[in-house]
């Protein structure tokens, strides 16, 4: 791969990003909001691959909500290989940048639609038909490590890693540069997901692909991404290269997380910090909010 120009942008650039939601009583009044995505920085190099680490209602998935355009952010702003894109919708040449993969492939391929309809769908809408679409078809299956003839399958016949694959197949249909992974492993089976990574490995040094990971995992992160960064309660608490950050964890929410994570080796045990594990589940935003509000004076 030759040497990238100096000055060239980041592909991905998020700026104090916010998201807000409201808060409504039984009456539908709003009584408050909650900052699931508060004031959320972080750059991603092309070619990069940047893990981003939170428990559930962390803030993640609105995170890739914002950046695929379907969610509008309340502050802050987003720009795609040095363009502007905050609060864009999905139009063509968006979408030949930026595609995602969900966190189940189950639910993200159509029951009724085969596997060569399901990857066609992203073609037909970029203007690729007939022979040379079915052609498409064959090499994004074969990109995946997917015989042709799974073009006329079905998902029902398929188990959960081939259905993730074909999904990869699917967002690599337009050649696009930057894919966001959003627990893109979480509903495959231990010795499944490190095939899965092992795959989106290849193709990113063959394709020239930035990815955005996202994970509560940061196992997963150890050896896929280059940089990762830990959110809590819809803030970035702590970002740096993945090495560093298992070896001298700063913020006392990442060493939790380290100290969660299993391990198999002596080695391993030893690199993990030495915490004591606390009983019950990271309190969400509007936990926190509620809690603060029940602690208020009357009026």
């Amino acid at each position: 791969m030759s040497a990238r120009p100096a000055n060239e942008p980041p592909m991905l650039e998020v700026n104090s990003l916010v998201r807000t939601f409201p808060v409504r009583n039984s009456f539908g009044r709003q009584t408050g909001e909650v900052k699931a995505v508060d004031g959320v920085s972080f750059t991603i190099a092309r070619g990069e691959v940047y893990g981003l680490a939170g428990e559930s209602g962390s803030g993640k998935s609105t995170i890739a909500r914002m950046i695929m355009g379907l969610a509008r952010p309340t502050a802050g702003s987003i720009r795609l290989d040095g363009e502007d894109i905050t609060g864009a919708t999905g139009s063509r040449a968006y979408g030949r940048k930026v595609q995602m993969v969900f966190q189940n492939p189950g639910s993200s391929l159509n029951p009724r639609r085969t596997v060569g309809q399901s990857i066609a769908v992203p073609l037909d809408s970029h203007g690729l038909t007939g022979g040379n679409r079915n052609r498409r078809i064959s090499e994004l299956l074969a990109m995946v490590q997917l015989p042709a003839d799974f073009a006329d399958r079905f998902p029902h016949e398929l188990s959960g890693g081939q259905k993730q694959r074909v999904a990869i197949a699917r967002a690599l249909a337009v050649e696009p540069r930057l894919l966001v992974l959003d627990e893109p492993t979480s509903a495959l089976d231990v010795s499944v997901q490190a095939r899965v990574i092992a795959l989106l490995m290849d193709l990113g040094r063959r394709l020239d692909l930035t990815f955005l990971f996202i994970s509560h995992d940061l196992s997963l992160m150890r050896n896929f991404a280059s940089r990762v960064g830990v959110l809590y309660l819809g803030k970035l608490v702590e970002t740096g290269p993945t090495a560093e950050l298992f070896r001298h964890p700063r913020h006392a929410y990442t060493q939790l997380l380290l100290a969660s994570v299993p391990v198999i080796s002596a080695e391993e045990e030893a690199m993990r910090p030495k915490l004591p594990l606390i009983n019950g589940e990271v309190a969400t935003a509007a936990q926190v909010l509620a809690g603060l509000a029940e602690n208020q004076p009357p009026d």
